[in-house]
């Protein structure tokens, strides 16, 4: 019976934690998610042919980056779009955390 509570309401709360109002910023986070985009690409480009104690730093790096504009796309967009961009940025830390931890030893 609690737990049928439980999933009731966490069901009702659903559409209204889903209806949050988005941060203020949302404008400006979106946009530097779309630059960073650009120079992320740039950088892992760039380390295609160096040391592997430079791409294994850079890939680190990358999965920070990731994980930042994954919160943005949570908390800023809604529907399919959000939906996409979040998947989106879920496999791309898998790949590129499977890819420090076969190259780099997991470090």
């Amino acid at each position: 019976m609690r737990l049928a509570l439980t999933l009731a309401a966490l069901l009702l709360a659903g559409p209204a934690l889903a209806q949050q109002p988005r941060p203020a910023t949302c404008s400006r986070d979106l946009f530097q998610n779309e630059a960073g985009f650009r120079l992320q690409q740039t950088r892992l480009a760039g380390v295609a042919t160096a040391d592997q104690a430079t791409q294994c730093r850079t890939y680190r790096d990358h999965v920070a980056y990731l994980q930042k504009a994954r919160s943005v796309f949570a908390a800023c967009q809604s529907g399919a779009e959000r939906e996409r961009n979040v998947a989106e940025m879920d496999s791309e830390l898998v790949n590129y955390r499977a890819l420090i931890a076969n190259r780099c030893g997991g470090r």
